[in-house]
């Protein structure tokens, strides 16, 4: 039989960063909530942009520049950054960088 769940005993190894570029895979899209890693290279960078889902960036490996809703922070191994739908948001890469991105369900108006 088998497990009714999803396990990964070291996410960040789940992704190497490319020589150049940035891969991402989706690991796991169910129920709403949607994992997709992400490894950059040295020096590449995701535009500024938004997510019309709610979302988490988790931060894995390596060193970056994050900017969330106009502020600047240092992205290392453990930044975490919840942010509502429609929040600007960037990223660049100084080192090799593995990033954890948690798209949540859409929030829903509980007034219906």
């Amino acid at each position: 039989m088998a497990p009714s769940y999803t396990a990964f005993p070291d996410l960040a190894a789940e992704a190497s960063p490319p020589p150049r570029g940035i891969l991402s895979q989706t690991l796991s899209d169910e129920g709403g909530f949607e994992l997709v890693l992400f490894a950059f290279a040295a020096g590449e960078r995701l535009a500024e942009h938004t997510s019309a889902r709610p979302a988490i960036i988790h931060v894995l490996a390596g060193t970056g520049d994050l900017t969330v809703d106009g502020h600047a922070m240092a992205a290392r191994p453990g930044t975490w950054v919840r942010m509502p739908a429609d929040m600007r948001h960037s990223l660049v890469a100084r080192t090799a960088l593995v990033m954890a991105l948690y798209l949540l369900p859409p929030a829903t108006d509980e007034s219906d």
